[in-house]
This record gives C-alpha cells, structure tokens and sequence, in this order.
C-alpha cells in the first residue's frame, strides 16, 4: 500500500496538486470526503462538522445542532471530540490498504506507522493570491489585504492543530520527504513531475 499525504499553505495549489496526483497516479483521492465520514459517523451536518474542524473550537459562534441551537459548553467539547473522530476516519482509511492521496488534516503524523510519502505545498503570497482570486466565486470575493489575512487566520490554525495532535511544528522542512513550491507553475504541468518523484521514492522503499 501507498499513501501520500499532502499539507499545503492555503491558496498554494495542494488541493488540486492532489486530486491531479489521483488522476495520474491512480490511487484513492480523500479530501472532502474525510469530512462527510466524519459527519456520517457523528450525525451531524458537514458543513457544522467542516466549521467545527476548520475553527477547532478556538472560536465560538452560533451553530445548528439539528435545527437546535447548541450551547456554549457543547461547542467548546464538540471541536475536539469532532478531531478525534476524523483522527479514526484517516486511520479507517489507511486501513483499507488501498494506495491514496490524503489532502491536509495532519494524516502525515497520524499515519506515521504507514510510512507515508510526505509533501508539503507551499507558494509566495503573490502566487497565492493571484490563485485565490482566479477561482474564487463572484460572492467570494475579497480584496487582496482581506485575502492575506484569512491566509494567515487559516495557516494559523492548521499550526495549532499539529501542534496539538503531535507537538510538531507545521511546515517545518525535515518533517516531509518533499517541499513543493507552485508558485511559478500550472499545476496541470507541475503534477506529472511530482508523480514521478512519488513512484520513484516508493521504488525506494519497496
């Protein structure tokens, strides 16, 4: 079995790097779908179960429980319990022994015994935004200091959450088998390079 795991700077290019890397590779592609297993296995709507694992329980706001408000207390509880639940999904995955691209979600460190090809996908902060905007929809929209700060917010708090499940620091360098810069790249023509990189490492390992 193979796995790759992709973490990725937000707005760099690592989402689609991912699901392109599926397409050539043939393997597995989770990303979003870790979230509706997540929600599926709680009982819960995905897009709570999405605020809840992207906000971490840092931040208090209203939710819907269904079609129930949720108190405080449940919020502050619900975050971590909801990170320990996808923490079992990505192992349910891997599990499956089937070769997969897992995108984000720390499944570097939580598959560690798997012995994962690790890449980490990073890119200027022009590069970055120029790439938010292009396909961002019309009610997405924000201006570029708005942009670099929700970077930041969001990097952020993808560090905290390594931080807590492992006690790593995020985007350190000796943590991932290979760093990938997109900022001067299409992603179409960058992900066959990465691919070869991926099957030659594996050569190595098997």
């Amino acid at each position: 079995m193979k796995i790759i795991t992709i973490s990725r700077e937000f707005g760099s290019g690592g989402r689609e790097l991912g699901k392109r890397l599926a397409d050539i590779m043939s393997f597995d592609y989770y990303d979003s779908e870790i979230i509706s297993a997540v929600a599926e296995k709680s009982g819960l709507d995905p897009n709570y179960v999405e605020g809840r694992l992207h906000n971490h329980g840092w931040r208090n706001f209203p939710i819907t429980f269904r079609s129930t408000i949720g108190s405080a207390t449940y919020m502050q509880t619900s975050g971590v319990t909801l990170l320990l639940e996808q923490k079992r999904v990505i192992e349910d995955i891997a599990a499956l022994g089937k070769d997969c691209i897992i995108v984000g979600r720390n499944a570097d460190v939580i598959l560690k015994k798997y012995n994962p090809f690790n890449t980490f996908v990073c890119a200027v902060v022009e590069a970055k935004v120029k790439r938010c905007m292009e396909r961002a929809s019309e009610s997405e929209q924000l201006t570029e200091k708005a942009l670099v700060q929700r970077m930041k917010e969001i990097d952020k708090i993808r560090s905290r959450t390594r931080e807590i499940l492992s006690g790593a620091e995020w985007g350190r360098r000796d943590a991932y088998h290979l760093i990938i810069n997109t900022s001067d790249w299409d992603i179409k023509d960058l992900a066959p390079a990465v691919a070869d990189f991926a099957i030659s490492w594996f050569g190595r390992k098997s």
